[in-house]
């Protein structure tokens, strides 16, 4: 049984139809990558696993159907969405948006105090801006952040929109190695990622979503080798 599923999924906002018929499911301590075009879909996908948009289908974590939950609901089963450009606390400091990541568990300071200490060996910047305000960070630090602040919750499922959104190619490089010590970590991920060779190099799995559908789903490795993710998606002809 995997530890996240997903079966006909369907969503719309007023009378555009956004999300038809999805279905995909996630093995514990996998990562499994989701791309595709703007306007397929996939932040869509992510808002309906947290709760926040209507939906038809059934959604399912740890063989306990969610889709009826409400998003404090859905963070406390331990899935943790992250955001596309980090939503932030921009006038609070570093350290501040940290511990707003653990705010269901506040009562456990040496556990938050510990896992602080975690997430400043994870982005050792984060510790030099410690007393910064959010706003003041570049944009790869307050991805740093972004990602940093979903992992305060201690989530069982993370889930990712967009990290490497307009970043240099260096940074990307370190949000992409954070990634995958995340997942080593015992952390479950699903990626949503435009940058589909950044996407391939972390995905153990990979969907291809487009127009709202399921288009290709896959090991990258076989995906890499698809005339089709080729040219479109890699820019290989």
């Amino acid at each position: 049984m995997p530890l996240f599923e997903i079966r006909d999924l369907w969503v719309s906002y007023g009378k555009a139809l956004i999300l038809e018929g999805v279905s995909m499911e996630v093995e514990t301590e996998e990562l499994v990558a989701v791309i595709g075009p703007n306007g397929a879909g996939k932040t869509t996908l992510l808002r309906a696993i947290s709760g926040v948009s209507e939906l038809r289908g059934s959604i399912f974590f740890e063989n306990e159907k969610i889709d009826h939950l409400s998003p404090v609901e859905v963070v406390k089963k331990g899935i943790i969405h992250c955001p596309e450009r980090r939503r932030l606390f921009p006038d609070l400091s570093v350290e501040d948006n940290l511990k707003m990541g653990a705010y269901l568990r506040a009562k456990d300071k040496e556990g938050v105090l510990r896992d602080l200490k975690m997430m400043f060996n994870l982005f050792p910047i984060l510790k030099e801006r410690r007393s910064q305000d959010a706003r003041t960070l570049s944009g790869g630090e307050q991805q740093m952040l972004a990602i940093a602040r979903s992992l305060m919750s201690q989530p069982k499922f993370l889930m990712l929109d967009e990290p490497s959104l307009g970043l240099a190619v260096l940074v990307k490089k370190l949000i992409a190695d954070a990634i995958k010590d995340i997942r080593k970590g015992g952390v479950t991920v699903l990626l949503v990622e435009q940058d589909a060779a950044l996407a391939f190099d972390m995905a153990d799995r990979v969907y291809v979503l487009e127009q709202g559908k399921v288009a290709l789903r896959g090991l990258p490795k076989d995906l890499m080798n698809d005339s089709y993710i080729k040219e479109i998606y890699l820019g290989i002809v």
